[in-house]
Order: C-alpha cells, then structure tokens, then sequence
C-alpha cells in the first residue's frame, strides 16, 4: 500500500509517499480502507521529530481517518461488518492507504457525510470534546475562552460548547478567522494580533472573566489567560505553540483567583479511556451531525490535498492560513 512517509526528521520536503506492508488486524481490531485522512500539529511535530509515535503504533503519519471497513481481526465482538463507513481516532498511520483500528476506536459515518467530512471530525472533535466534558466539566452558563478559535478543535470546541449550553469566546488572528468562528457560533472574537484580548474578554464579560480556557498556546499568553480567568476558574493547556517557558509569578497569581491548570494529550492516552470517550462521543454528540437535528454540528474543512501532495499540505498548515481541517485524500 502507500503511504506517506519521510525518512529522517526535517521541514516538509523530507516527505514523500512510499510502499509499505499493508497492515493485518490483530486481537479486537478492524482492518480499514482509507478514503481521507486529516492533518493535525501533531503530524506537523512528529515529522519534525520533536513528538515520536507512542510505543506499539504506527510511525506513518495521520491521527484519523474515514473509510471503509475491510476486515476483521480475531476477537472482534460484531459491531462492525465488511463495507461499513466508519471514521476512526488513530494513534498514528492514518495517511496511508489502510490503517489497524481497534474496534472500540471506530465510529458510524454520519447520515449524508462525505468521507472528506469524516476524515476532519475524530481528532478535533475528540479532543475538544474530552478537553470541555472530560477534562473540564463544563456546566451550563459558563463562559469558554478558546485560542486559536478557527483551527479544526476551535471550530469544534465552539459548536460543543454552544451544545452544553455554555458561551463560547474565542482569539484568532485574522478577521476572516473571526468570522469563521462567527459563523460557527461564537459569541464574542478578538483578535490577538491587535488587541489585548484579556481586557476584551473583561469587557464583554463584564469584569467576572472565563470560567473555562482551551489553550494550546502557553508559555507567552499566561499572564492575559489569568488576567481574565475568573474566580475557581480552569485553565486546560493541550499544546504550546508558543513554547513551555514562562517567566513571572504565575502560582501566586493562580492561588490568588483559586485557579486550577489542567494538562492534557489524548494520543498518548490508554485505550481504554479513548475508548470510553468514543462511546461518550458516539452517543451524545454524533447524533447531532445528521440532517435535521437542533443544533446541527458541521465539521469545517478548509482545503482538501493528494496523498502525493502531503508536502504541500503541511506547508500550507505551517503557514497558519487554514480555517479548519486540511484534509488528505487517499488515491
């Protein structure tokens, strides 16, 4: 089969596809036939070499994928059958032609999606599900403060936090960013680029702050990110794009408002929560991506790519430009 691949760590001209061993299932796990993958940071930091697949996955590139399924391994508990559309949470090898799922890991295409569509929901939505229900308890009436408010978790964050009833606030660094936030429901958007979004979330929440932060930025944004975090708020760090140092008092500011910092990765996770969080997904929020639900959940796609362009996939999300997910279509 092919698949994409790269050699030694570097910029995205070390990729290219390659033919490799098409994989066999195992105990418990379902064998399937890629139609479109997703891109994701973590692909961007792993062919870097900064972020290595955990120990026993796959080292080819791609933490989801849409398709069909191909077949069964021994131990499967009859859940899945031979040319099923699933769309699948991968811990890596997403971006090849098949790819081994454990059972648990795969979830129904919805109703009149597009395998395109699929590909963009398992990792973003998955993560942004798990960082507000899982990680964060999100109740009700609460106010979200989510970074990076268009990348495929923002978007998603935002359509989930507006499904629990909640409020969600966002930062992006175009006004074409904001608007596609907007548009998918945020109440507020501040663009961190020319404004301090700090003083913005203030304003616009009356001086009582965010209950809820999603950040994947970190080290630069601690002091705003506490500025407006409110009283026993919680701050859930998933990423560091502007690296891990910060330099000031952050534990006496923190104690100060009784704030809580939450760390989370999902790909390092063990199966069985990954799996308990696909069933929790699966039942409480998939339904709403069928036609004619209220409210109706839409995966953003920004742009679609070749598995022969994966370079240029990566380049372009390097470039920060995408509005949503990048999609990978398998030949």
């Amino acid at each position: 089969m092919l698949a994409a691949y790269f050699d030694c760590p570097g910029g995205p001209e070390n990729l290219y596809v390659k033919e490799v061993m098409k994989p066999h299932p195992g105990e418990g796990e379902v064998l399937v036939k890629v139609s479109a993958s997703a891109l994701n940071r973590a692909d961007l930091l792993q062919r870097r070499g900064k972020y290595p697949a955990p120990t026993g996955a796959s080292d080819i590139l791609g933490l989801e994928a849409a398709g069909i399924v191909a077949g069964l391994g021994p131990g499967c508990r009859s859940r899945w059958k031979i040319g099923d559309a699933v769309m699948a949470l991968l811990s890596g090898g997403g971006q090849a032609e098949y790819v081994t799922v454990p059972e648990g890991y795969l979830m129904p295409v919805p109703n009149d999606m597009t395998f395109i569509q699929a590909a963009a929901i398992p990792e973003a939505w998955l993560t942004a599900f798990q960082l507000l229900h899982f990680v964060g308890n999100i109740q009700k009436g609460e106010r979200v403060l989510i970074h990076a408010g268009a990348s495929g978790v923002g978007l998603a964050a935002i359509q989930l936090v507006r499904l629990a009833k909640a409020i969600p606030i966002v930062t992006a660094g175009t006004q074409d960013k904001l608007k596609a936030a907007a548009n998918a429901g945020a109440a507020a958007g501040f663009n961190y680029k020319n404004e301090d979004f700090s003083e913005k979330v203030l304003a616009f929440t009356q001086g009582s702050g965010v209950d809820v932060i999603l950040d994947c930025v970190g080290g630069s944004y601690w002091e705003k990110n506490l500025n407006c975090l409110s009283t026993d708020g919680r701050w859930i760090i998933y990423g560091l794009l502007s690296g891990g140092q910060v330099h000031g008092d952050l534990l006496a500011r923190l104690l100060s408002k009784r704030a809580s910092i939450h760390t989370s990765l999902l790909r390092t996770r063990d199966k069985e929560y990954k799996e308990q969080l696909v069933k929790a997904f699966t039942e409480d929020v998939l339904p709403y991506f069928s036609g004619g639900t209220s409210p109706h959940l839409q995966p953003v796609v920004d742009s679609v790519y070749s598995l022969h362009e994966i370079a240029e996939a990566h380049r372009s999300m390097e470039e920060n430009k995408n509005i949503g997910k990048i999609v990978i279509k398998m030949p």
